[in-house]
């Protein structure tokens, strides 16, 4: 796998990681640890797309 895919991949899961964040944030079950960890997951990804493109 080239560093080119592998940020394309990276980027995929950012934005599902969006998607699931603001999804859980608009459902009022959604338990805010739930929350939290995604947007952790987020940042790490965020990072590593950063660390990569560099």
């Amino acid at each position: 796998m080239t560093i080119a895919s592998h940020l394309v991949e990276l980027r995929k899961k950012h934005e599902t990681l969006s998607a699931e964040v603001e999804q859980a944030q608009r459902s009022p079950s959604t338990d805010a640890l739930k929350i939290a960890e995604l947007k952790k997951q987020k940042l790490r990804l965020k990072e590593e797309i950063e660390r990569l493109s560099t």
